[in-house]
């Protein structure tokens, strides 16, 4: 390709709207336009990265046996009906009507749409198990689209949908599938780490997310320093509490003024802030609800929605109902003899001689100990809380450490959550009927670009790994239009390298050699030729791989060889 003959509108400033790198970078180096909030147009260049990355998606997944459908992008309200989806999901979901009042959305993920295909299709224990792919646009009408491409309304996606007969068929597809992930990312030469996650509103059971390490990632991934424990936020545990110690003075009870926060009341009490326990409060399905912390946690939403008789997803009762309910405000709750049900973290389970809230303002108790002065199920001892940098892993091996994540996929244990409804059933060997057992295996295929240059950038510009790049070569011609020596150096390597099947961009343009280099070095091809009368003079032209600190002289002779190793 020739760079004057290609839409490539680089931009010389940062877009003042643009807040991470991924963004900045892709808009000045002519990888997108935006349309309307979070939704882009690509353009040529953007858009080879995207089938690069496809296709080392679909290589790998058709190895793993997988096989490609298509599906529709718009999908009729009956069939998410039948899930009970249609009133589910939320208003990320876009809802429309046809001319004949019919309703309809546009796709944010097709399990319905697969599982109606496999009841039509699929009758026989002959035809498992099944695996199927689509590469394909998803709308989500996010509510703060941000982060350019990585946080879109519109985006393109491979969603990929698994049915088993029996729980080691599909922990077999499962763990294929995860092994298919890893070689995938692998393969775009990415820092990465595989995560236990939450399944969220798509349901199932176990999952595991895949994420690109990088500093603007919005996850928080958790590890084990001496292991290979890996969790998000949302799902890691750290190793127990140690055992709670024996009780010590009696309780008692103390004024505390003005005293709103567990800081105010440690600070005031002149107690270590873990020695406070906080009471937080939230809606449940029959009555409001108790969670107890220690002062020094904080809450995990995701776990806290799972507890018994909690509303999904959570909601924190306010001061009315709050005061209503027990007499007192925030600030002053406690959970002796208090008339709600309560559930406890293990860790806030676990102190002795602690001060809480009396539910009574301006007052809390000192040296209260659970058995002796309040009484809660054993049942109702659940972790709810985010695990803290240094805690000891779950596994009992190392410490906890923190890394920044971009979710790029998301593998799910579905289980028959959209296979019962659906009544999506087969005939086993014995002619009897039996539900399969499914999974969903998502990777987001434009977020990818995004993560990819967070994660390969430096201040100048984009460092596309090899596997990616929209061109592996980058000839910048020097002068072209004057001199005939560079123009035929220049097109004999240009020629060259396509009928060897490398993909070469040649910057035949007009411009000064400072634009030209900042606009190599701002687009990020891996490998850079720049021939210019100096050195062909000698015979030479300078070659320079995209992370080389300096450019190398290289007889023009060579620099194929160097180009196609």
């Amino acid at each position: 390709m020739r760079q004057s003959s290609m839409l490539l509108p680089t931009l010389k400033e940062n877009p003042a709207d643009a807040d991470v790198a991924s963004h900045r970078l892709m808009l000045r180096a002519g990888l997108i336009r935006q349309v309307a909030a979070g939704i882009y147009t690509w353009l040529p260049l953007g858009l080879r990265v995207i089938r690069n990355i496809e296709k080392i998606i679909r290589e790998e997944l058709d190895r793993a046996g997988a096989q490609e459908v298509l599906m529709p992008v718009v999908q009729p309200a009956e069939l998410w009906e039948e899930t009970g989806r249609w009133q589910k999901m939320g208003p990320e979901m876009l809802r429309m009507q046809d001319r004949h009042h019919r309703d309809f959305c546009l796709g944010p993920t097709h399990e319905e749409i697969i599982t109606d295909l496999f009841r039509r299709e699929i009758h026989s224990y002959k035809q498992l198990p099944g695996n199927y792919y689509q590469i394909q646009t998803k709308f989500r009408d996010e509510i703060r689209p941000r982060f350019g491409v990585m946080r879109a309304r519109e985006f393109t996606m491979k969603d990929g949908y698994s049915f088993d007969l029996d729980q080691d068929g599909f922990d077999q597809t499962y763990r294929a599938m995860h092994d298919c992930y890893t070689r995938i990312l692998t393969r775009m030469e990415l820092d990465f780490r595989a995560v236990e996650a939450d399944s969220g509103n798509i349901g199932g059971a176990n999952s595991h997310e895949f994420h690109v390490l990088a500093d603007a990632g919005e996850d928080t991934i958790v590890h084990s320093s001496d292991s290979d424990y890996a969790a998000n936020l949302e799902k890691a545990v750290a190793a127990p509490p140690p055992p709670r110690a024996g009780a010590g003075e009696a309780m008692s009870t103390v004024a505390t003024p003005d005293c709103r926060t567990i800081a105010d009341v440690a600070k005031l009490l002149s107690l270590p802030v873990e020695r406070c326990l906080k009471t937080l409060i939230v809606r449940g399905e029959e009555s409001l609800v108790a969670i107890i912390l220690r002062g020094d946690h904080e809450l995990n939403d995701i776990k806290a929605a799972k507890l018994p008789g909690v509303i999904a997803p959570l909601e924190f009762a306010d001061e009315t109902e709050i005061e209503a309910a027990i007499g007192a405000s925030p600030g002053s709750l406690g959970p002796v003899e208090l008339q709600l049900p309560v559930f406890a973290d293990p860790y806030a389970f676990a102190a002795a001689d602690f001060c809480c809230g009396a539910n009574n303002d301006g007052y809390h108790y000192q040296n209260v100990n659970w058995d002796r002065d309040l009484n809660i199920p054993a049942e109702n001892v659940i972790d709810v809380r985010n695990v803290q940098p240094g805690e000891k892993s779950a596994d009992g091996q190392g410490e906890l450490k923190f890394l920044k994540g971009i979710e790029v996929g998301h593998i799910f244990q579905l289980g028959t959550v959209y296979s019962e409804p659906m009544q999506a059933t087969v005939l086993d060997r014995n002619g009897r009927s039996l539900i399969p057992i499914m999974g969903c295996y998502g990777m987001g295929v434009t977020r990818l670009v995004a993560a990819i240059i967070e994660q390969k950038h430096d201040e100048v510009g984009i460092i596309w790994p090899a596997p990616v790049a929209p061109f592996q070569v980058h000839i910048l011609a020097l002068n072209y239009a004057k001199s005939d020596d560079v123009r035929c150096a220049a097109d004999e390597l240009y020629n060259r390298c396509q009928r060897a099947g490398l993909e070469v961009l040649l910057d035949e343009r007009g411009e000064r050699p400072g634009v030209k280099f900042a606009d190599a070095d701002l687009i990020g091809i891996p490998h850079r030729v720049t021939i210019g009368d100096r050195a062909l003079k000698e015979g030479n032209v300078e070659y320079r791989y995209r992370t080389d600190a300096e450019a190398t002289s290289l007889p023009l002779g060579d620099v194929f060889e160097r180009l196609s190793a």
